[in-house]
């Protein structure tokens, strides 16, 4: 029961919940740093990284912090993790770091992130938050990468610097500029949509079957 449980809450943050097409968070890093497969991995990871500790500490912890002043504690865990993601992104990767900017500092500031200490890790226990928290990191990085690696495909031609359609291929511009970010998400948005509309009705047709089978 325990581990139907723990997938259940890993699952619905990648699909039924997905933080950035079905809650629409995030949308700041989502839209800015999504010019290419690379970076979009790389914000993807750190938030991750940031999202699973500090949901760790926040439910290890969530019966000694006073409820006064909570919210403030919340964001000083979250500060410490972003500080140990931005240092080692510059240790690592520095020319990803600096094409990412002041958008790694800022995930401070990302309501996903702060609303799963409110909402959830604040509640339960360690095992079902660092549950939580993993579902949703991992549908906040599948959306970055889906984002990241069509835009560089239409606007570069490319994947992760890999060429993919030769010298006569004409890059779409338009796709790594910003407007490119928001029409790229409204398509995934429409199709994801559309797919849940369209198993929702297939779920409410299997059902009618049934109920007319039975009677």
């Amino acid at each position: 029961m325990k581990q139907n449980e723990s997938y259940e809450e890993f699952i619905k943050g990648i699909w039924r919940d997905n933080p950035v097409f079905v809650q629409v968070l995030g949308m700041c890093p989502m839209l800015a740093v999504t010019n290419s497969a690379v970076n979009a991995i790389a914000m993807g990871m750190a938030t991750f990284f940031v999202l699973v500790g500090s949901s760790f500490l926040v439910s290890s912890f969530r019966n000694w912090i006073p409820k006064q002043v909570r919210i403030s504690c919340f964001i000083i865990i979250i500060a410490t993790f972003v500080t140990v993601a931005d240092y080692t992104l510059l240790a690592l990767v520095p020319k990803v770091h600096k094409e990412l900017g002041a958008f790694i500092p800022l995930i401070v500031a990302n309501c996903m992130i702060l609303g799963r200490q409110e909402a959830f890790s604040s509640r339960y226990p360690v095992r079902l938050a660092v549950m939580d928290a993993m579902g949703m990191a991992s549908g906040f990085l599948l959306a970055l990468f889906s984002l990241g690696a069509i835009r560089e495909i239409l606007g570069d031609g490319a994947l992760f610097g890999i060429d993919l359609f030769g010298e006569n291929f004409e890059p779409w511009i338009i796709m790594i500029l910003p407007p490119g970010g928001f029409l790229t998400l409204g398509v995934i948005l429409l199709f994801f949509n559309w797919f849940r509309f369209k198993k929702d009705e297939f779920l409410a047709d299997v059902a009618a079957a049934e109920r007319g089978g039975n009677g």
